[in-house]
């Protein structure tokens, strides 16, 4: 990619052990820091402790399916359990995820530059996510919220303290993500190392873009929102609810305004992911990168026109549903550019089967069929069959889950060298694979059929007819759970008694491999001068 790549590479290893770990030392310094990798290394620790406890209360959601009546919890239990399941995976782990984590981490150095242009503002993100997490689980201690994690009205104007707490923590970890979204925009234009043209720059960096402008724009919708819903449970001003002159169905159109893009805040970045891998372990340049970078774009830009689709049956009008399905639809076009792209590059490749290429091609299967779902669920008559019940769940969790969180595994492994300059034990990874493929399989494929079969979502119990699918439902989400205890294991195992990595020994393309592992304080020795585009394999 670079000239000097050979040059930044003898350099940045030479530097006498001092790197961005042992730059600084003590607690405060890494509470007070200004270097992106180490944030980035922050948000690591903070998204994953929140995703244990999103993940321990979707295994206690799922035992409590597990069989008809109730199992370990009571229903006003369940709905609570429900509503900060949701709450959490979404703004606290899938939303923040590979942004904030893997972002901040790598794209100063894909680019070429020594830090993210507004160091302090980047710091104050990650106490904002910190903040809001706080605040919102705070509501704990005043009876729990149970609206769901969408907080729809008029219901959650009727549980004041523990919904005020709620909306008030979303509202300040949305300037995490604001915050975030400015920082890539501004370091994507400004940053860039000589020569490292926007025809240049790493896939995964185009996608982060690409997401920072949908942060930038979409989460201020949400922010007002919630601020709205906040005003109305404490000064009992009418903005949503009927009994004061308020209309429910103006919630949903700001919530989704801001919510669908969301769900492209979520996977945009795993495309970016995903790209990386690809190139890397097929050891060929990548097929098509101008219309895999556009398409990021496209994607961005087509999906603040698409909420209404989460609003068919709510008495829009049919003009209205029929121009959201179009442009629902449309969305699958960059989409399917993305998928058709990797596996062109993947043909006739030399294909290394390490542990996070077995990610990346997970992540192509499962999202594949949660983005064919969705395209069903884009058409007006399917949709109104299926609104509501499990088919619905099994589509956002192929999306989100089989997609986003397939991709951070696999990114952690592809980047966890570099960090640590460690290796993750392949036997231990492959083992995490297979149990977190397949048991994500065996938990929501079957939900596909219990939605068809016609039970809803959220419900606490259901027909008899249900109980033996939800068993096998179940029984999926224990291998999850198994398969990311072995992926933690395998990352305690490499921090602790890893082989050591390298430069680069993958042998990717990147810049970011140019320099040493871990990289030192500065990223790079001297700034790398770029003179070919990215992932050029011969």
């Amino acid at each position: 990619m670079a000239n000097n790549t050979a040059h930044a590479a003898a350099h940045g290893s030479d530097h006498g052990g001092h790197n961005y770990l042992n730059h600084e030392k003590g607690l405060w310094s890494w509470l007070s820091t200004l270097d992106h990798k180490r944030i980035g290394v922050m948000y690591f620790i903070t998204v994953m402790i929140f995703f244990l406890v999103g993940g321990l209360s979707a295994l206690a959601i799922r035992t409590e399916l597990f069989s008809t009546g109730k199992t370990i919890m009571d229903p006003n239990v369940y709905n609570r359990v429900m509503t900060y399941h949701g709450a959490i995976m979404v703004f606290l782990v899938i939303i923040p995820g590979i942004p904030a984590f893997l972002g901040n981490f790598f794209l100063p150095m894909q680019i070429g530059a020594k830090d993210v242009a507004f160091p302090r503002l980047n710091l104050a993100s990650w106490y904002c996510l910190l903040g809001g997490a706080t605040v919102a689980l705070a509501s704990l201690f005043f009876g729990g919220a149970d609206t769901g994690w969408t907080f729809y009205t008029p219901y959650s104007i009727t549980l004041k303290p523990a919904v005020v707490l709620m909306v008030s923590g979303a509202f300040i970890a949305g300037f995490s993500s604001i915050l975030t979204g400015l920082n890539f925009v501004v370091t994507t234009h400004k940053l860039r190392a000589p020569g490292m043209t926007m025809n240049r720059i790493p896939l995964f960096v185009w996608a982060l873009y690409s997401t920072a402008i949908l942060q930038v724009i979409a989460t201020p919708v949400l922010a007002i929102t919630l601020v709205l819903l906040a005003m109305e449970n404490i000064f009992q001003i009418g903005f949503f609810d009927p009994a004061l002159g308020g209309d429910p169905v103006l919630f949903q159109h700001f919530f989704w305004f801001y919510s669908h893009p969301a769900v492209y805040i979520m996977i945009l970045p795993a495309f970016g992911v995903v790209s990386e891998l690809i190139a890397a372990f097929s050891r060929k340049t990548i097929f098509g990168y101008t219309a895999i970078a556009y398409s990021s774009v496209a994607i961005a830009a087509v999906s603040f026109f698409v909420w209404g689709h989460h609003m068919f049956v709510s008495g829009q009008s049919e003009i209205a549903g029929v121009i959201f399905s179009f442009l629902t639809m449309l969305v699958g076009v960059p989409t399917a550019i993305k998928l058709f792209n990797w596996l062109a590059t993947l043909h006739k490749s030399s294909i290394n089967l390490a542990s996070p290429m077995l990610y990346a091609l997970g992540f192509m299967f499962l999202f594949t069929i949660g983005g064919v779902t969705g395209i069903f669920l884009a058409v007006t008559a399917i949709d109104v069959h299926f609104h509501d019940t499990y088919v619905v769940v099994a589509h956002f969790h192929y999306v989100m889950v089989g997609g986003t969180l397939m991709a951070i595994v696999g990114g952690i492994y592809y980047w966890f060298p570099k960090m640590f300059n460690r290796m993750i034990n392949e036997t231990l990874g492959r083992i995490s694979f297979f149990f977190i493929f397949v048991g994500f399989n065996v938990t929501f494929f079957p939900q596909f059929v219990l939605g068809s079969m016609g039970m809803p979502r959220r419900y606490y119990d259901y027909l008899p007819a249900y109980e033996h699918l939800n068993r096998v439902s179940t029984i999926g989400s224990y291998m999850i759970g198994i398969g990311f205890v072995v992926a933690l294991i395998a990352v305690i195992q490499a921090l602790l008694n890893g082989e050591k990595a390298g430069p680069n020994p993958w042998g990717a393309k990147t810049l970011e491999w140019t320099t040493a592992s871990p990289p030192p304080h500065e990223n790079f020795v001297k700034t790398p001068i770029v003179t070919a585009g990215p992932y050029e394999y011969r």
